[in-house]
């Protein structure tokens, strides 16, 4: 795990000496309000001088000082670089979205939209317009749409989504903080989990299995935020999504013509276990479809084998793999696979969709099929029976 760095800040100490019967005090006060007003004392027997006082007990007491002090600083600082994290965003507070223009005015060109609760690094304020750069968009908001500052600092807490990558071959999710609980469920090294809470060096995350905990030495933490679309990525995205509406007219036309002609000749054609609706692409729901014939068969970790045993990457990855498509066997990376298609309620048969470290596909009516855990195998279920965290599109 890569830990984060404290940085301790050396204060100068002013020395006064006070000399008193047979003993001299030397008396260390702070030249930083840091310190604690307390300071430091050395008292020297009768026949010393400060030359001869033992470095060995100096060493001791400057210890004491400094790691109650450095304690204080490594909290105060952690606090402080949380601060940092957030207090450099602009977040858009918006009914839809405001313009990024490429100069402050409204004259300027549209480069790229930021929607609303999406967010952007501050790079300078120019007469009441942001320069910010999000996703692959850099340029100019009105100020007037975002917030900034302390109150972008509690909004991004709301907005973003804290995420643990793990970084070990195989993590154990536990049910309780501690490594004497029974372990919940298994999760593979770059996996991504959604973060609930995080204490005393463990932090709450949501697994398939549900949630658990899990030591936060074998994860990186961070915080995600929906970011700018640029001009070029609404144009790429409104183009792709008019083909697909074109290619799912087609599709239901190509179905209802097969329809008309089995009634005419008085044909059908038997179909076995649950089939989807046909909303979108006719090769997103022969994806569903195919999935949907291993319903029943065994859950394995690590496995990719659609009738000895899967688990949900592997499930998803043997599926397309049926149709000529390469995918990671990584829940975390389907995350990045096709395009984004904005949430369930856009999901077509076919679509991948991503939860906390889980992934499955999109069958059509508000329903998923996936390999689920141990326990249940391969299932049907509610695609909302969790929140997802993406819904990628593929075909």
């Amino acid at each position: 795990m890569i830990r984060r760095g404290i940085k301790v800040t050396a204060c100068v100490l002013a020395a006064t000496i006070t000399i008193s019967g047979n003993a001299i005090t030397v008396h260390a006060t702070s030249m930083d309000s840091v310190l604690p007003a307390a300071g430091l004392g050395l008292t020297l027997e009768e026949g010393d001088s400060l030359k001869n006082v033992d470095r060995a007990t100096t060493a001791t007491t400057q210890k004491e000082i400094i790691e109650p002090l450095a304690a204080v600083s490594a909290e105060e600082e952690i606090a402080e670089e949380v601060q940092e994290d957030f207090s450099n965003l602009v977040i858009a507070q918006v009914n839809d979205y405001v313009n990024v223009r490429s100069i402050p005015s409204e004259e300027g060109e549209i480069v790229g939209k930021l929607y609303d609760k999406s967010v952007g690094n501050y790079l300078e304020e120019e007469n009441g317009w942001y320069k910010i750069e999000s996703g692959n968009c850099t340029g100019y908001v009105k100020a007037e749409f975002c917030v900034t500052g302390e109150e972008a600092v509690e909004l991004a807490k709301e907005v973003g989504t804290r995420i643990a990558t793990v970084t070990t071959t195989t993590l154990k999710v536990r049910e309780e903080p501690s490594t004497d609980a029974t372990v919940l469920g298994l999760v593979p090294i770059e996996d991504e989990l959604t973060v609930s809470e995080e204490i005393d060096g463990w932090v709450k995350v949501d697994i398939e299995e549900g949630t658990g905990y899990v030591s936060e030495e074998f994860v990186t933490l961070s915080t995600e935020f929906v970011k700018a679309e640029s001009k070029e990525e609404e144009e790429a995205r409104l183009a792709k999504e008019k083909a697909e509406r074109e290619a799912a007219r087609a599709a239901a036309a190509a179905a209802a013509a097969q329809n008309a002609t089995q009634n005419a000749t008085g044909s059908t054609s038997a179909t076995t276990g649950t089939t989807p609706t046909v909303s979108g692409s006719s090769t997103g729901a022969a994806v569903a479809n195919y999935g949907l014939q291993f319903v029943g068969n065994p859950y394995v970790y690590g496995g990719s084998s659609l009738t000895n045993g899967t688990d949900c990457s592997g499930f998803v990855m043997s599926v397309y793999a049926n149709f000529g498509v390469s995918l990671p066997h990584s829940s975390a990376a389907d995350r990045n696979v096709g395009s984004d298609v904005g949430g369930l309620e856009n999901a077509q048969p076919g679509d991948i969709v991503c939860y906390s470290g889980h992934v499955a596909i999109y069958i059509g009516n508000g329903q998923i099929v996936h390999a689920s855990t141990a326990k249940t195998g391969i299932i049907v279920s509610d695609a909302n029976y969790r929140q997802p965290l993406a819904v990628r599109r593929i075909f």
